[in-house]
Order: structure tokens, then sequence, then C-alpha cells
């Protein structure tokens, strides 16, 4: 997604600056081109040195440097790049821009530059509020800047509120997000709203154990991140797993199949809904208060299970709120075109994604996944590939989907 991407990165002054060191690691992780402008008050919190051997590019500094007015001109470095971050966006910086100002070369560039810029402020909390803040914020936002943030928390002065820079990982989501949707093109699906379920769910059998499978969630996560990075508002409700919550939409975390099935309808009206999450087919029936204990007989005790909530199936068949387009997931271990197709036409789902979880496929938990998209009677066998490829054409077909309506 970033690979040569140019990005000018401006890092005024503020104690958030070392989290631009950060921001620069992740970006060139991901093989874009990072160039460095630091203030003269971001230099007050990380050196020049340590952002050159991050970014691996030459440090700017100064306006009236002859050396770089030679080689580039502010107005070269302004115009080369593909987008401009500021991060992080000091009160004073903000207020430069709002009122065109240009007496260093941050400002300068900024108001040089004709590529979409990021602001992520940072400052205290006070400062965030006042009056004259909101009004070169709302002026910003008029002229098109992106505002990132701020984000509520301790602040470094020791007070508590709005005014924390946004963590590189939601910046950096936000910038993925922007090259999705430019490298989309006409795809895109900003505007739409996209209910994501993922991960296992856990049903109780007494306080300490459970029934489970084995999904990691990993797939469902990667498609609610794919989604996001084409511009939909996305609504992950996630069943307990071991990954990070993807930056930059709302994460509704549950435990069991009656959560997550609140938690869905909770979250309609929708788009679409991918349904990916293992969900158990059954629970126990009245799940014991305490511990259940052996009894030395030998014979296991007795566990009454009772179905779950059908969660696919009760979205597709809404009533009210149903959405536009439901996608089930369909993890089986023979036939599995068959299955699949036998499961869509049950649940009344628009569209099945068919994968075979069979001993020794190590799809479940696994990083990659070979999957058949079922639509009516076609149906798309895909080829092996990474769970992350598998969410980005997912995500292109359900683009050019809503595209046709």
């Amino acid at each position: 997604m970033l690979q040569a991407k140019r990005i000018l990165l401006i890092i005024s002054g503020g104690i958030a600056a070392y989290k631009s060191l950060d921001l620069i690691r992740r970006l060139r992780e991901r093989e874009a081109n990072v160039r460095c402008v630091l203030t003269k008050a971001g230099s007050q919190f990380v050196t020049p040195l340590s952002v050159q051997a991050l970014s691996e590019n030459k440090v700017y500094q100064e306006l009236f440097s002859l050396t770089d007015e030679s080689e580039m001109g502010h107005i070269r470095l302004s115009r080369e790049a593909d987008l401009v971050v500021v991060a992080p966006a000091s009160a004073d910086l903000l207020a430069k821009m709002a009122h065109g100002r240009a007496d260093d070369l941050a400002s300068t560039l900024l108001l040089a530059t004709d590529k979409p810029v990021m602001v992520a402020p940072t400052m205290n909390v006070e400062m965030w509020k006042h009056k004259a803040t909101q009004r070169n914020v709302a002026t910003l936002r008029e002229d098109g800047i992106h505002i990132i943030g701020p984000a509520d928390g301790d602040l470094a002065c020791g007070e508590f509120g709005s005014g924390r820079m946004s963590e590189p990982a939601d910046i950096l989501a936000v910038i993925e997000r922007y090259f999705g949707i430019q490298a989309a093109g006409s795809l895109t699906l900003v505007g739409r709203r996209v209910l994501v379920t993922s991960g296992p769910t856990y049903e109780a059998i007494d306080p300490v154990r459970y029934i489970a499978n084995r999904s990691s969630g990993r797939q469902g996560h990667a498609i609610a991140r794919g989604l996001g990075q084409l511009g939909a508002e996305v609504v992950l409700v996630s069943g307990p797993t071991n990954l990070p919550d993807p930056p930059g939409m709302e994460v509704v975390h549950v435990e069991s199949a009656r959560d997550m099935h609140i938690a869905c309808h909770q979250a309609l009206p929708v788009d679409a809904a991918i349904c990916a999450a293992a969900v158990a087919d059954w629970r126990a029936a009245a799940p014991a208060q305490q511990k259940i204990k052996k009894d030395g007989s030998g014979k296991a005790p007795p566990i009454e299970v009772t179905e779950n909530p059908d969660i696919l199936r009760d979205l597709s068949n809404h009533k009210v709120n149903r959405p536009a387009l439901v996608i089930g997931f369909a993890a089986e271990t023979q036939l599995v075109a068959t299955h699949a197709r036998e499961k869509m036409e049950r649940k009344g789902c628009d569209w099945i994604v068919a994968n075979d979880v069979s001993e020794g496929t190590g799809v479940m938990g696994g990083s990659r996944n070979t999957v058949h998209l079922i639509v009516g009677h076609d149906v798309d066998s895909w080829p092996t590939m990474t769970k992350e490829d598998v969410a980005a054409r997912l995500g292109r077909r359900i683009a050019e989907h809503f595209r046709r309506q």
C-alpha cells in the first residue's frame, strides 16, 4: 500500500515528538520514502541524527540554508511529496497554518504545498479547548486539512483530557486508508458502513471451562482493515483473540455467541455485513455456577447443550434493517463448495466464502488461506494467498458490487 510513496513528515515541538520516530519506523517498514522537516522546537525533543537514522534521508531544518535551496528548494520539497503529515502539530504551528504565516521552513512548506495535508495535534487540554485553537482547527478543516485526533488521556503536564497526539498506529491507519482509496480509484467504500465479525466465541461450561474452536480471528481482522482502507466506516465485533484492535474503527469485544448476536444487531443499520467469525453452534444449557469436580466414578459429568442464536441467518432475514449485502463464511472439512452453497441457501445470505479447514491445511490460526467465493450459481476459486490478500480481494469485490448499484 505504501511502497515507494513519498511522505513529507513535519515534526514540530512537543513531548509527543518522540512518537514521530515510531511513525517513521512504521512507514519505512512499509517501504515508504520518508523525508523529514524538524522545527527548532521539535529539535528540543528529538535529534536530527535519530530522525535521519530512521528515515534514511537528510533532515531539513533551516529555511535559508543555501545548500538546501540549491539542492531542492522549499518549493520542490513541498511539491515532490505524495502526502504531507505534521506529527506532532503544535498549537503554534496550527495557528501559523490557519493564518497563512510562513516564517520558518515548516510553515513555508505548508503554505507552498499543493499536496494533501494531515495534522496530528498535541498540546495541553486547555490549549486544545481554547477558542483560538478551535477557531484555527475549524479554519484548517474548511481548508481541507485532515485532522487526526487528538486523543484523550494522561498528558505530559500531569493533567488529563484531550490533547494527546494519536498513536503512530492510528496515524498510520489513516495514511494507509488515504492511499488505499487513491489506489482503488472508483473502487471505494467511502460513505458505506460495514459490520464485520471475527474470531471465535467462548461458551461457558463452568467458571473456568468453555467450549470454543481454533479460530485466531486473523481473517476477520484483515477484512476489517481492508475495508477501512477502502474508506468504509467499519464496526468490528470480535470474539476473544490475541490480535490488536485494528486502528481507525469501532471495535466491540464480546465473548459468547449471544453477546456477539446482540452487538451485531446494535450495530445496525449497515450497508454490508461480513460474518467471518467462527461462532460456536452450541452452548451449555445451564453452565455450572461452581467448578465441576471429579467425583471418582470415572464418568464424565452430563452437559446438556442448546443451540446458539444464528447470527448470519438473523442478519440475512432481518425484517427492518437487513444489510444490502450479507456475506457468510463456511469453514468446511469436506465437499467444501457443495456444503457452502447449501449453507448460503439455508441462511439466506447473498454471498458465501468457503474454505477447507481440515487437518493439515493450517488455515485455522495460520497466515494463509485458500477460499472459494460463491455468488449465486458461480464459484470463484482463488489461489492460496495470505489472509491480508484475501481481505483485499474480497474488499475490491464488495466495492465493485456497490459501484454497480
